[in-house]
């Protein structure tokens, strides 16, 4: 009986340890394509994306790569700060709370348009198609979002009306959370 019970959990374990390191299966007829500059992802300190394009001038598609990344990096801190100001001005519970989520929004848009002009580039490479003759360039840029943080600290320390209602702590506590839902 001992031995029957201590086959069964051998057996179980041995399924468990082989389910778990198994990678799921590319569907049949398809291929998995790993693009370059795409093991790049956002973590609870930075936001990160990763894009591509392409044209017959090399130039026009680091211009269009960079371009299309940027647009996608601003709708990501633009929608991850959107969340913070509404969890932050909710806990928060201020009497004005649409006039100062309407001012949060305000400084936020403000903040992402000037760090965009100071993104990083995590990396970046070219390929050259055969069969059409054109540049792929691939691109994955990255903002720090310790920076983003005090940037908006900064802006919103110049308004009086938010600044009376306004922890730095406690809005930092609220991004560092919604930054942990990144990953």
């Amino acid at each position: 009986m001992k031995t029957r019970v201590l086959f069964i959990a051998l057996a179980a374990a041995g399924m468990l340890l082989s389910s778990c390191g198994s990678k799921t299966k590319t569907p049949k007829g398809e291929t998995e394509l790993v693009l370059p500059c795409s093991e790049f992802k956002s973590d609870r300190k930075t936001f990160r994306v990763y894009s591509f394009g392409e044209s017959t001038d090399m130039n026009v598609a680091k211009k269009k790569a960079l371009s299309n990344a940027k647009t996608e990096l601003a709708g990501m801190v633009s929608s991850t700060m959107k969340v913070v100001a509404d969890n932050y001005v909710k806990s928060m519970e201020v009497n004005n709370v649409e006039e100062v989520l309407e001012r949060f929004e305000e400084n936020s848009r403000t903040v992402i348009d000037q760090r965009l002009s100071g993104v990083v580039v995590a990396c970046d490479r070219v390929t050259k198609v055969a069969a059409t003759n054109k540049f792929k360039y691939y691109i994955a840029i990255e903002l720090d979002g310790e920076k983003i943080v005090k940037d908006y600290y900064k802006a919103l320390s110049r308004n009086d009306k938010i600044m009376v209602d306004y922890n730095y702590e406690k809005f930092k506590e609220t991004f560092e959370k919604e930054m942990e839902n990144q990953r």
